[in-house]
């Protein structure tokens, strides 16, 4: 038997619904918690590595992801005026048989695992949250937003970067800023991007984009952080940082037109020192760890949590910390390094460094989560 019988889920986001499906398959009744009012996602798009699209893989989502997204296998520099300066094989962190890399909408990463989530047997409650946690040494008594209370044998805190539950278990972290913005838009994909291309120089620290679809692509702009409050027009701030860029930019920068397709949001850093749990209340994902996307590796490292967390618990008999030591001892270090790792190349672009090793700190994570944690 599985070491918990029963799991209440707080966050229905990347990490909670990958452990809602795995555990759900195995027999375990799973009821997630979800404070947006139904299946959602921020953002316009996203980056998925290939250890990414390893755990993808084992969740059985793989073929609808695939077909949803739009997989490469090589990345791209260029100089502002849209020269190209090299195209660079992307790693294949995820084995041989999956693509170097996919880029999809959010909305779709977030509906394709909704319905793994409904098809395993999981329960999600919309539009409520934990709001009172209390440990009795066997089971977590739960009281949710609405009132509703229940009594499980672990809570799971994957209720993202600014986590109720992490707060509710006395882990007074908070996330950091980088002192990067980013700009993102969803838009038109020209028919000349098939991969992500890089662009450091010009007037932002980074210009990118990324195809998430036959017809679809994100694009962003990475600026010096500004006050979210002082964000004002974003069509013609966006508008105005892409005139410096050629190439592929000329159409996108056309295409930056509805204020409502672009998103603007600070980089930021989180990580909670080992254990990642408070008795039977653990926390994964980005309510234990966050990074800025120089590395593409937010959800990635979510993922992972999951699928490791899952694997110790349906082979446990029972529940203790040395269960949760093994969690950590697999994730931790790992976690870690692509924390810091994240925020160096952020850092090396704020303040360079003549030095900077960029090729080789990138290498060494691409070993890294390369390998199964």
């Amino acid at each position: 038997m599985p070491a918990v019988g029963n799991v209440l889920i707080v966050g229905g986001g990347t990490a909670g619904s990958a452990l809602a499906i795995l555990l759900a398959r195995a027999g375990v009744a799973v009821d997630i918690a979800e404070i947006q009012p139904a299946t959602t996602a921020l953002g316009s798009g996203i980056t998925l590595q290939g250890n990414a699209l390893r755990v993808l893989r084992d969740l059985g989502v793989w073929e609808r992801i695939v077909a949803a997204g739009f997989p490469f296998d090589s990345l791209g520099l260029r100089a502002p005026d849209g020269t190209l300066l090299a195209e660079i094989p992307d790693a294949r962190t995820g084995g041989p048989g999956l693509p170097a890399t996919l880029g999809m909408n959010r909305p779709e990463l977030a509906a394709v695992l909704a319905d793994a989530v409904r098809e395993a047997g999981a329960r999600t409650r919309f539009g409520v949250t934990a709001e009172a946690l209390t440990d009795t040494g066997d089971q977590v008594e739960v009281r949710l937003s609405d009132g509703t209370t229940g009594a499980y044998d672990l809570v799971m805190g994957a209720d993202g970067i600014r986590s109720a539950v992490r707060a509710l278990i006395g882990i007074d972290v908070a996330p950091r800023p980088t002192g990067m913005g980013i700009w993102r838009v969803h838009t038109r994909r020209p028919a000349g991007v098939e991969r992500t291309d890089l662009i450091y120089g010009g007037p932002c620290f980074i210009a990118g984009y990324c195809p998430t679809g036959q017809d679809t692509m994100y694009a962003y702009l990475v600026e010096k952080a500004r006050p979210r409050e002082a964000v004002g027009d974003k069509v013609a701030h966006m508008r105005e940082l892409a005139e410096g860029y050629g190439g592929a930019w000329t159409e996108i920068r056309e295409d930056i037109t509805d204020p409502d397709r672009i998103n603007y949001t600070w980089f930021e850093s989180l990580l909670v020192d080992r254990p990642w749990n408070r008795g039977r209340v653990v926390l994964v994902g980005d309510a234990a760890h966050a990074c800025p996307p120089t590395l593409a590796q937010g959800a990635a490292q979510c993922l992972e949590d999951a699928a490791v967390l899952a694997e110790l618990l349906l082979a446990a008999d029972r529940l203790d910390q040395s269960l949760f030591d093994a969690f950590m001892d697999r994730r931790h270090e790992r976690v870690k390094a692509v924390v810091e790792a994240s925020v160096q190349l952020a850092d090396w672009q704020l303040n360079p460094v003549p030095d900077a090793d960029l090729p080789g700190l990138m290498a060494r994570m691409s070993a890294l989560v390369t390998e199964r944690p």
